[in-house]
């Protein structure tokens, strides 16, 4: 076989790209989960109760609840988003050039998620205006990491990214499950014309129907 032969045989083409496996993906996206987490714990240090007036804890307490309550709906959305995440990539096993743009919008989503949330904390004792604002600016941020998870589950059915042993059955049901969320978000945000803090406390309502194990989650110890 002559050198012209080899260069023939291996001249590039598109359909003859290298693929790659969802390790690095899967890396990435629990690193930025991490800092995500990790900076929402240090923003909370700076909220400790100011007792400049000479009140009591408890007082001081009370007065940042919406701060506290904020941090504590987004880490719960942003855990149940992490381990939807977690458990789905489970099934991947190469990834496309689409797929990766798509995880990189989840993350942005994921990323934005802690800034709405304190607009939120700082606004829930507004005007009925501003808090209805800032409730329609977190629903954005969950609803559209809510809708890139059916994006990108989509996409990797299509292109046979998944693998090849998965029932097709759990896969429709994973598909299924994932579009529910979107519709309980807008649910949720409906009440945020009734009640604000009704529509956040609803928030978590849905984070624990998330955890309670469905298809696609990881099989219970038992098994």
């Amino acid at each position: 076989m002559t050198e012209g032969d080899d260069e023939s045989r291996y001249r590039y083409g598109r359909d003859r790209e290298m693929a790659r496996d969802a390790s690095r993906v899967e890396a990435f996206s629990d690193a930025v989960f991490a800092i995500v987490l990790t900076l929402m714990s240090v923003d909370l240090l700076q909220l400790g109760p100011a007792r400049e007036d000479g009140s009591g804890l408890p007082g001081a307490l009370w007065h940042e609840w919406p701060a506290y309550l904020a941090y504590i709906i987004t880490f719960a959305i942003v855990g149940q988003v992490w381990l939807t995440h977690h458990n789905m990539w489970r099934y991947v096993i190469r990834v496309d050039q689409v797929l990766l743009v798509f995880n990189l919008v989840l993350l942005l989503f994921v990323a934005i998620i802690p800034f709405t949330a304190d607009l939120l904390a700082d606004n829930l004792r507004g005007d009925p205006f501003d808090q209805r604002l800032t409730a329609a600016l977190y629903v954005g941020a969950v609803l559209g990491e809510a809708l890139v998870f059916n994006l990108s589950w989509w996409w990797a059915r299509r292109r046979r990214l998944l693998h090849p042993d998965l029932d097709p059955r759990l896969a429709r049901a994973v598909a299924r499950r994932f579009l529910l969320g979107p519709v309980l978000y807008v649910i949720a945000f409906a009440f945020v014309f009734v009640n604000p803090l009704l529509s956040l406390c609803l928030y978590l309502v849905l984070v624990g129907v998330y955890l309670i194990r469905g298809p696609g989650d990881l099989p219970s110890s038992a098994r």
